[in-house]
């Protein structure tokens, strides 16, 4: 271990471990923003991925069999993430590295096996079959063929737009306008005054209500409000693409189309703790906290807590609701029955972009990680931005393999898939305290309080990963 005072002699940069990568060069941190709207981005983009089939099924679904008794774990489960999002964040706003790139210092393979299991996670083409169905709902079609056209669509935004990030951002602020539209005028016109009643109910009837519902449909629940897994990890690369900290000097991924991609090191910068760089820092902290807290935290608690107002305003004690993409079509005909045809259209209008964006963004996290992770340990000579574009198509093709196989989704993929999540945050709450605490300068290092939250979100992620892979193995196999 450093101690103080050779950390006060050596050079910031020796703190790094050098076994597998160069160490960081040193340079000045940049001039923060004067206002955090200039900076908003990546918690929206985070946001906006994450609202997919959890905001929109898992949590109305849950709404509808027993109340509004367990709403209370969103925010717990969006809270954990708001914590962990920050020290993934911190990380690279120090080095302008991703944490991913920061845990291969310690072990070269690192990288590789978050890789792997986020490519298990997400290989099946769910949401956007899921985006399919809701289109065939409002004018028909083949869910088949509407998928692989969504799919080739992503991939042609994502080959196309100039820079990747900012089109990223563009389409995950149009969703989340879309959401917020929606539940606005679902709060006036669908939401009755029953159910705003009954809204303290979400403090005062809080319970785990799983005798009703099964452990691992609430665990998931909880566990995965918001984000989770690969993405909480590409809030790195996120941010590194908005300039954040010493990301402005990391080159963004770039269209070999449409762009002009540049070669970027594989290791990044870090800054010396000088007085000057120490107050920009602060400043740099506190804009980033601050993004995170509006955009991601606050839309998305804010998203499930509507959308299960809405299912419980509509459909509440129907013992009749699939637990998938089918319980949007029964409600998007209630809420046609109650309130007029237009906002059943509208809801099923504002899922359909919902989990379309929610593809893109799943589609776009994959390949950065993936191409991250190989261009830091293992090819460091090929452009990022090329290996990125090569496994947006590849992911493209292996999806629409999947489709036009006739292939669904099996059931232990979708175990493995409810676990392996869990499993990646459990194992990197535990990589980014030893990272940030070892790593830093003492003077921007993870604190005693945000090591609690680390520890909390390590605790938690890994016990609801052993209970849910042990309840689904019961019954997957018969015990």
């Amino acid at each position: 271990m450093t101690s103080e005072r050779d950390e006060a002699t050596n050079s910031v940069a020796d703190r790094f471990p050098a076994r597998v990568l160069a160490r960081p060069k040193v340079a000045q941190l940049p001039e923060p923003p004067t206002s955090t709207w200039r900076i908003i981005g990546p918690g929206v983009v985070a946001a906006g991925v994450g609202l997919a089939s959890g905001e929109f099924i898992l949590f109305p679904y849950i709404a509808s069999q027993v109340g509004l008794v367990f709403v209370w774990a969103a925010l717990v489960g969006v809270v954990t993430q708001y914590f962990l999002n920050m020290e993934i964040e911190r990380y690279t706003l120090a080095t302008g590295e991703t944490a991913l790139t920061g845990f291969s210092r310690y072990w070269r393979h690192w990288g590789l096996v978050f890789a792997v299991l986020t490519i298990l996670a997400n290989l099946w083409p769910g949401w956007v079959t899921s985006s399919a169905t809701l289109v065939t709902y409002l004018w028909g079609g083949s869910v088949t063929w509407i998928a692989v056209g969504m799919l080739v669509a992503i991939g042609l935004i994502l080959t196309l737009a100039p820079i990747v990030y900012v089109a990223l951002e563009r389409v995950e602020m149009l969703k989340v306008a879309a959401v917020v539209v929606l539940l606005g005028v679902g709060a006036f016109v669908a939401i009755s005054a029953d159910a705003w009643n009954d809204l303290p109910t979400i403090i005062t009837d809080a319970g785990l209500p799983a005798e009703e519902l099964g452990f691992a449909l609430l665990l998931g629940a909880l566990a995965f409000a918001g984000a989770g897994g690969g993405q909480n990890l590409v809030q790195s690369n996120w941010i590194r693409d908005k300039g954040f900290g010493m990301g402005r000097y990391v080159p963004r991924i770039a269209s070999p189309v449409t762009g002009k991609p540049e070669a970027a090191p594989s290791t990044g910068f870090v800054f010396e703790p000088t007085e000057e760089n120490l107050t920009r820092w602060r400043a740099w902290w506190r804009f980033a906290n601050r993004e995170q807290l509006y955009t991601f935290v606050l839309i998305t608690f804010v998203s499930i807590l509507f959308t299960s107002l809405l299912a419980y305003s509509t459909v509440f004690g129907r013992d009749d609701l699939p637990n998938g993409i089918g319980f949007l079509r029964i409600e998007g005909e209630q809420l046609a029955a109650t309130v007029g045809g237009w906002f059943g259209t509208l809801f099923w209008l504002v899922g359909a972009v919902s989990l379309f964006a929610a593809a893109l963004g799943i589609v776009d996290y994959t390949a950065r990680l993936v191409a991250d992770v190989i261009k830091t340990s293992y090819a460091r000579r090929v452009k990022e931005s090329t290996l990125y574009f090569l496994l947006v198509w590849l992911l493209i093709l292996v999806g629409c393999v999947i489709l036009l196989a006739g292939f669904g989704q099996p059931l232990v993929l979708l175990v493995i898939s409810a676990s392996v999540g869990g499993m990646m945050m459990f194992v990197y709450s535990a990589l980014l305290m030893v990272l940030n605490r070892r790593t830093l300068p003492k003077q921007i290092r993870i604190g005693s309080g945000r090591m609690v939250a680390l520890a909390w979100s390590f605790l938690l992620f890994g016990v609801l990963s052993v209970l849910t892979v042990i309840d689904q193995g019961a019954k997957l196999f018969g015990g």
